[in-house]
């Protein structure tokens, strides 16, 4: 993820989904170590609903 588009997500889970810190810090973690993806990882830790995830991939298809 270039860091354009991942301030921008990191935006987007910040204002769209009231994401908390500690889950951002997860998703830097997440960036950090190059595990991917990064939505599926928010799931798996329960962070994000299904609805939630849908609209991560809507968000990262258009970014």
């Amino acid at each position: 993820m270039t860091s354009s588009i991942y301030n921008n997500f990191i935006q987007f889970l910040e204002d769209d989904l009231a994401m908390p810190k500690d889950a951002l810090a997860i998703v830097q973690k997440a960036v950090d170590k190059n595990v991917e993806p990064v939505p599926m990882i928010l799931w798996q830790y329960g962070l994000v609903t299904l609805e939630e995830l849908d609209r991560i991939y809507d968000w990262l298809e258009t970014a």
